[in-house]
Formats: structure tokens, C-alpha cells, sequence
């Protein structure tokens, strides 16, 4: 049996992310979580002639039996931000959320596949981290934070560069999961050698700050949901891939701990420096992370904005890390 959780299954992202996992033939249980809501979702999914069977669960009573077992926990799961709400007020809201998820992942799924999509990413890997540490289950090639839809949202952006096939261009992106910790590796895109360095600094920033055009364009309605869901279902859907099918040489960008792969590790941190967690191309395998492969060759450009990366990243780090172990809990 196959069972994947969703977390947060009711929401602008879930609903959409679950209506895409349920399509895949590698899922046999597809679990649905959410604090409100989650019977009408998974009533409605339910009726979709895959192979899927699906279960709706509601509220912090059910959860364990959500996430009894699963194989992998995906979640999407938190509150988007209100008016007149500072982004801390947002993260000791959301830091909680994961929290609390994560404990029940450490509990009844210790050895599940955590894919995290909550905001901030930078920060809320690490919370799930020191969870699982306390647990004494942790093991950092099974935790892992989503930032494929910065590579989406790359390809689509530079393909129109450079008159190339968006689903076919592959346009590493390393780092972080917001703003100036987003840095695409644009020099190592076939055909971007004709694109003047102007243009490029256009559509990193673009790159960069892409959620800030789908939250301007719903007018304040929404953030990247559908998007999200496609990029995050994709994700998730090379996790299985690799670890049922064995399919190999399959590469994926996310946000990792190095210690994931300590071995190769170090090419990464000689490039960017110290740093614990950082968005590197990642070979998949049985186990998650089966090797972490380097950045490869870099323009003076993208060094410029890795040093910016690292720096901002290490604050974030420290945020998510400390949400655990200071913990007044």
C-alpha cells in the first residue's frame, strides 16, 4: 500500500494538489487533512475513477489516523496572511501549524517522506527538522522543502528568452524559497549566451518575485495556489517515482539539509559557504536523497547573488531552528 497524506487538503493549494495526486497509478490511499472541510473534498475526489481510494480527515483528533503509516506527508498546509498581520505574526501562526504536523508525522510515520510547501520554506523545513530530532527519528534525506515552482516559473519566464519549449528547458535554480535567496543559474541555460546581461537581471528578478505578480493579478484574493499545486504535485510525484519504481538518474531541485549527503556537500558549501540548508539539484533514490550533485559552472552574476543568498538564508535558518528549541512548550 501506498498512502499519501495531504495537510492542509481543503485550501487553495490542496484542493488542486490533491486533485493532481489522485491521477497517479503509484497511490493507493490518498489521505486528506485539514482542520475544517476535508469530507466534501475527499467525497468529491472520491468520485474519480483512478486507482486511488480516498479518506477524508477532520481536525486534530483525527489526524493520527490521517497520517498513520503514510508513505509520504505532503503539506501545503497554514494561513495566508491578513491585513494588518506583520510576517512574524504570520510565521508564529504557520511555525505552529507545521509543528504540530510534524510531531504527528514523528510519532505515526517516522519513516514517511515530508514534503513541506508552507511559507516560509527557508524556516519551516527547519522546524520540521528539530521536531523529528526530538523524536529521535530524524534522518535529513526525507525532509524535504518544495521550490519547484521556482524552476517552473523559470522555465516559463526564460523560454520566451531564448524561443525554447517551456516543459522541455531546464533552468537550475538554487538556494532558498523567497526573494534574493531565489537564485537561477540562468548562464547554464542552452542559448542564453545571446541575451543581453540587462534582460537577465530583468528575469531573475522576475524569477525572484513571481509570487508578487499572481498576488497582484488576484487583486489581493489569492496567492500562487494553482501553480503551486501543479509544482508541488510534480515534486512529490518524483519522491514516489524514485522510491517505488526505481527510477533512476532522476533529478530534482529542493531545500535540504547538506547533511543529506555529506560526501558531496562540501562542493556545495566551498561555492556558497557555511551554511546548513541550501536548494541544490538532488539525485533521488529509495532512501530520498540519494546524492546531492554540484552547482556546476557559475557567472560572476549568480556568484554576486549567492553571497546575498547565503547570508539572508542563514536568518532564516536560525528562525526556524530556534521556533523548536526555544521553545517555551
Amino acid at each position: 500500500m501506498v498512502k499519501v497524506t495531504v495537510c492542509g487538503a481543503s485550501g487553495g493549494i490542496g484542493q488542486p494538489l490533491s486533485l493532481l495526486l489522485k491521477q497517479s497509478d503509484l497511490i493507493t490511499h490518498l489521505s486528506l487533512y485539514d482542520v475544517v472541510n476535508t469530507a466534501g473534498v475527499a467525497a468529491d475526489l472520491s468520485h474519480i475513477n483512478t486507482k486511488s481510494k480516498v479518506t477524508g480527515h477532520s481536525g486534530p483528533d483525527q489526524l493520527e489516523e490521517a497520517i498513520k503509516d503514510s508513505f509520504i506527508v505532503v503539506i501545503p498546509a497554514g494561513v495566508p496572511r491578513k491585513p494588518g498581520m506583520t510576517r512574524d505574526d504570520l510565521f508564529k501562526i504557520n511555525g505552529g501549524i507545521i509543528s504540530g504536523l510534524a510531531t504527528a508525522a514523528a510519532k505515526f510515520c517516522p519513516k514517511a517522506f515530508i514534503c513541506v510547501i508552507s511559507n516560509p520554506v527557508n524556516s519551516t523545513v527547519p522546524i520540521v527538522t528539530e521536531v523529528f530530532k526530538q523524536h529521535n527519528v530524524y534522518d535529513p534525506r526525507r525532509i524535504f522543502g518544495v521550490t519547484t515552482l521556482d524552476l517552473v516559473r523559470a522555465s516559463t519566464f526564460v523560454s520566451e528568452l531564448v524561443g525554447a519549449e517551456a516543459s522541455q528547458l531546464r533552468v537550475p535554480v538554487v538556494g532558498g524559497h523567497s526573494g534574493a535567496t531565489i537564485v537561477p543559474l540562468l548562464s547554464q541555460v542552452p542559448g542564453i549566451g545571446a541575451v543581453p546581461q540587462e534582460q537577465l537581471a530583468q528575469v531573475t528578478h522576475r524569477i525572484q518575485y513571481g509570487g508578487d505578480e499572481v498576488v497582484k493579478a488576484k487583486d489581493g484574493a489569492g496567492s500562487a495556489t494553482l501553480s503551486m499545486a501543479f509544482a508541488g504535485a510534480r515534486f512529490a510525484l518524483s519522491v514516489l517515482s524514485a522510491a517505488i519504481k526505481g527510477t533512476s538518474h532522476l533529478i530534482e531541485y529542493t531545500y535540504v539539509h547538506l547533511d543529506a549527503d555529506k560526501e558531496h556537500s562540501k562542493a556545495i558549501t566551498d561555492v556558497v559557504g557555511e551554511v546548513d540548508y541550501f536548494s541544490v539539484p538532488v539525485e533521488l533514490g529509495i532512501q530520498g536523497v540519494q546524492k546531492i550533485h554540484p552547482l556546476g559552472t557559475l557567472s560572476d552574476y549568480e556568484k554576486s547573488l549567492l553571497g546575498a543568498c547565503t547570508e539572508e538564508l542563514k536568518g532564516n535558518i536560525v528562525k526556524g531552528t530556534t521556533f523548536i528549541t526555544e521553545s517555551k512548550l
